[in-house]
């Protein structure tokens, strides 16, 4: 088999730093706004939800202009560099409202660097190595959402549960990711004499040129991202089955462990083969975690819904942006990374403020309940959506 170009183990780093930052703040986030700041679950929700809704939104603009300029590094450096430079805020902040501000502009960072970075990994890498290079990068972010909450964990029981303290240890990795892209990143060879493509100058007609593949894969994603709100819940679910404070980021170690060893191999399992029969596999597997997520009374049954949680993002996350790779015209595959995010981070935002508010209302039970209710629909119209294709 070829081997990865080198350009995505660089990316497949850069992702692992700044995931190690992000992840020693996330984890420890959902618990400092309830705990520290007095957030409600509703609140919560809807941080999480408009901090990724935001995200995605900036994705379809920055995705477009990567196409465009035919620049894709300048757009991931800034990307990166805005996610960095906006770590300080969150030791900084005093209120809730500093915190929203902090995941507004980290998200906005996150948003400007994706659509690019998905898109140039498709750009330097043979169609054959699409799974395996996205789950690559996927794995190796997964790592550092792993290392992340790690590092939490011990730093708070060195600190004595100081927020901040973590809060600031967690600004060096995101400007160590800062530094590689900027110094280890480099742009695609131009396949073309010509320096952008004619036809990648952006008006919506371009949207004809995705064919239904593409479509496909988008609806797939939109449906599962319906079924799957933010992980913040799982942390406190987990505290509120009687994990102690300290420990909170464990569950997101616990999950992280599962989705980094699934995701390569299911990336590298899933090229020449149906995609699609993976993310049908890994539907059942997130129904079963709501489940026993839901109706669990102890943090054994919860850690066993953790685990499945985690192997339904290896068996799902890599793939759908493979999916997006494989059906993306060639010129429009930051466009077509940035829209397929759009809709995603849409559907995250309506996910994760259904969540907090069924929780909010009707407590944690309902909450997994109705994200495996989700994820039953998503199934059946992806059983009926390869039934029609045969």
């Amino acid at each position: 088999m070829r081997r990865l170009p080198r350009g995505v183990i660089i990316l497949g780093f850069v992702s692992m730093l700044m995931d190690i930052s992000s992840e020693m703040i996330h984890g420890l986030l959902p618990v400092y706004l309830s705990a520290g700041l007095g957030a409600s679950m509703m609140t919560i929700g809807l941080i999480e939800g408009v901090a990724e809704a935001t995200s995605a939104i900036v994705k379809i603009f920055s995705g477009a202009m990567s196409d465009y300029f035919r620049k894709r590094k300048l757009l991931i450096a800034i990307g990166y560099g805005m996610a960095a430079l906006t770590k300080p805020i969150f030791p900084l902040g005093q209120s809730i409202e500093w915190i929203i501000s902090a995941r507004f502009l980290d998200r906005i960072g996150k948003g400007i660097r994706g659509a690019p970075r998905d898109a140039l990994i498709a750009d330097i890498t043979p169609r054959e190595l699409h799974g395996a290079a996205y789950g690559l990068r996927q794995s190796m972010d997964t790592v550092g959402a792993l290392i992340g909450p790690l590092l939490a964990i011990a730093f708070m029981s060195l600190g004595s549960d100081d927020f901040r303290l973590v809060f600031w240890i967690a600004v060096i990795p995101a400007f160590a990711a800062w530094a590689l892209v900027i110094f280890g990143v480099r742009e695609a060879a131009e396949p073309h004499a010509e320096p952008v493509i004619p036809c990648a100058r952006k008006n919506w007609r371009e949207l004809r040129n995705f064919n239904a593949a593409y479509w496909t894969a988008v609806s797939v994603a939109a449906a599962l991202t319906l079924a799957r709100f933010s992980e913040a819940f799982l942390i406190l679910r987990a505290q509120e089955l009687g994990l102690a404070l300290t420990l909170a980021p464990l569950v997101l170690v616990v999950m992280n462990i599962v989705y980094s060893a699934s995701a390569y191999p299911a990336g590298r399992f899933s090229d020449g083969r149906n995609r699609l029969h993976l993310i049908a596999a890994g539907l059942i597997i997130l129904i079963t975690g709501d489940l026993l997520m839901a109706f669990s009374n102890n943090l054994f049954v919860l850690a066993l819904g953790v685990i499945l949680w985690g192997l339904h993002m290896g068996l799902t996350q890599g793939l759908l942006s493979a999916l997006v790779a494989d059906a993306a015209p060639e010129h429009l595959r930051g466009t077509g990374f940035g829209l397929f995010n759009l809709i995603t981070g849409v559907v995250m935002l309506a996910a994760s403020v259904i969540a907090g508010a069924l929780w909010q209302a009707y407590g944690a039970s309902v909450t997994f309940t109705a994200g495996a209710a989700f994820a039953a629909i998503s199934l059946c119209g992806l059983i009926w959506l390869h039934e029609g294709k045969s």
